[in-house]
């Protein structure tokens, strides 16, 4: 089959890529649509050593499901982590968090920018009619903006930062607006705050944000400057929701942290059942960040345009 493979931080596309094969209790998806994200690109970079096929947002059709049939034909979406299902983080539900897991298209499982896939029955979502393929793409980082809410009690009275108002920045305010609490973004390009100001929010550039008074800071810059600026805009016992990944490592004063008793949440993957419901419900609509779609043959070109500076969502078409 065709597909982007990485290998030495080199993208290639190639067309020898042997389809794979379902397993037990696995199902054949043929990708409709995939989004590369700020992960995809710091993979390439080397935040993470990982060779064969990248891609973890997806939206496919079921062609093959020895074990269930019924699949067949369905369009789905599926979640990334793949869990043995026996260590004690599964059997304390923390399947995400599976000392065994693999990661579709991060960690020892070739993922989505291919024409094909295999994932489990059990990491998938059915696709409700009514929701669009250029909609339902969007379903994994939605979903990842929805785990901050898991995570994160917000109050009405609560002054929410967000630090970052690309791909994922823009979805996570869209979730946030949907909550009673005050939310502020930082913004450093005219295309973020046109996407931005209809919904309400408070835009700040970042000479401009003050300092030490939110109740919650999120991070999704994922770059060290946008890491310090959301430490500084958070008040004492405060907490900081960190998105970001980064290739290489990030230098952080502790002592400030401790002294200011604030708490740090890492945040990663969230709730598909309930990003689909939010599709289905109209609360969000993601297609206005949309940049552009390629072919999959022109993926490296793909890569190229979403690393430039602003981008938003860079779709890749099998």
């Amino acid at each position: 089959m065709r597909a982007l493979w990485l290998e030495d931080r080199k993208l290639t596309f190639r067309t020898d890529v042997p389809q794979p094969t379902p397993g037990p209790g696995e199902a054949l998806i043929r990708v409709r649509l995939a989004g590369i994200c700020g992960t995809d690109l710091e993979m390439v970079r080397g935040y993470y050593p990982f060779r064969g096929i990248l891609g973890h947002e997806f939206v496919g059709e079921v062609v093959e499901a020895p074990d269930a049939p019924e699949w067949v034909g369905r369009r789905v979406v599926g979640e990334i982590n793949l869990a043995c299902g026996e260590c004690d983080m599964c059997r304390r539900g923390l399947s995400r968090h599976c000392r065994n897991r693999t990661v579709l298209g991060i960690l020892g499982k070739d993922g989505a920018f291919a024409e094909y896939l295999t994932l489990p029955l059990e990491n998938l979502h059915p696709v409700p009619d009514a929701i669009p393929d250029q909609v339902a793409v969007f379903t994994e980082p939605l979903a990842a903006a929805l785990e901050i809410l898991e995570q994160v009690h917000l109050r009405p009275t609560d002054r929410v930062l967000v630090v970052g108002a690309g791909r994922l920045g823009q979805l996570i305010v869209r979730v946030l607006r949907l909550t009673a609490a005050s939310v502020d973004v930082v913004v450093r390009r005219e295309k973020q705050r046109a996407l931005l100001a209809p919904l309400g929010v408070g835009l700040l550039p970042p000479d401009a944000v003050p300092t030490g008074v939110y109740d919650v800071v999120v991070e999704a810059t994922g770059n060290p400057q946008g890491f310090h600026l959301a430490r500084q805009a958070l008040r004492p016992r405060g907490t900081f929701v960190l998105k970001s990944t980064y290739a290489g490592t990030l230098e952080v004063d502790f002592s400030r942290i401790v002294v200011d008793e604030q708490t740090l949440v890492g945040s990663r993957c969230g709730p598909f059942d309930a990003a689909l419901r939010v599709w289905e419900r109209g609360l969000v609509d993601p297609r206005d960040l949309i940049e552009a779609m390629y072919p999959l043959e022109e993926g490296v070109q793909a890569f190229q345009h979403a690393a430039r500076p602003g981008v938003l969502k860079v779709l890749l078409k099998p």
